[in-house]
């Protein structure tokens, strides 16, 4: 086991609150008492609030958590990025303890982060998709936001290329991708688009206003009108 791994198994034995000796630790970890003594040492230079000592026991004073709530989007993708690029790293040791921290993170996030099921770290799409759609965000969360009606090459899935006219409506982020809701001119209906297959992007220069049948509340009742039909 590595030392990284180890001080992550010693903080979640001692999230209880109870008192826990070198010895049961050692035998626990399968590792020495003098090896426990200096992981207290490294925790407690960590900032991990240890109180106690050697021949007495340890305890953890204050709950160690990730507040996931706390993250913002934004910050959730950076940190999501991150661990996808050293989860592709060829040195396997590297991409081991990525994936580690993936689904250690993926454990305390809240249920609701995300659709069930995906998880983030680790899910579907490749890491090369998943970085294809980051350079589109600013433009994207600027026209969601400023209602811009933009020009756009997609990618579709059989690989042909179309252009659309679109009114941005959301941004969603699906765990290793981010999809886009959006009025589509060409289909005439809403489309949920892949930001990762958007080639091209141009800002029209004009915006638009919210109509009948073509918001973001119509798309979101047509959703629930159909998970109605399906739960008949």
């Amino acid at each position: 086991m590595q030392r990284s791994d180890r001080l992550f198994d010693i903080i979640q034995i001692m999230r209880d609150g109870a008192l826990h000796t070198a010895g049961d630790l050692a035998k626990h970890l399968d590792v020495s008492e003098r090896t426990i003594w200096r992981d207290m040492a490294t925790l407690r230079a960590s900032g991990v609030p240890v109180e106690g000592e050697r021949g007495v026991g340890y305890t953890i004073t204050a709950p160690i958590t990730l507040p996931p709530m706390n993250l913002t989007m934004g910050e959730l993708e950076a940190l999501h990025l991150a661990v996808a690029i050293l989860g592709e790293a060829t040195d396997p040791d590297l991409s081991t303890s990525a994936q580690s921290l993936a689904a250690k993170i993926d454990a305390v996030l809240p249920e609701n982060a995300g659709p069930p099921g995906t998880g983030w770290g680790f899910a579907v799409y490749p890491f090369a998709d998943a970085a294809a759609g980051f350079k589109h965000m600013p433009l994207l969360r600027d026209a969601v936001r400023e209602k811009k009606l933009i020009r756009m090459n997609y990618l579709d899935l059989d690989d042909t290329t179309s252009t659309r006219l679109i009114r941005p409506l959301q941004l969603e982020y699906w765990g290793r991708v981010w999809t886009m809701t959006a009025w589509c001119a060409l289909r005439h209906g809403f489309q949920v688009f892949r930001v990762d297959r958007i080639e091209a992007l141009i800002d029209t220069g004009a915006t638009f206003t919210d109509e009948a049948g073509q918001s973001l509340q119509d798309y979101l009742a047509q959703v629930d009108e159909i998970k109605a039909k399906k739960r008949l």
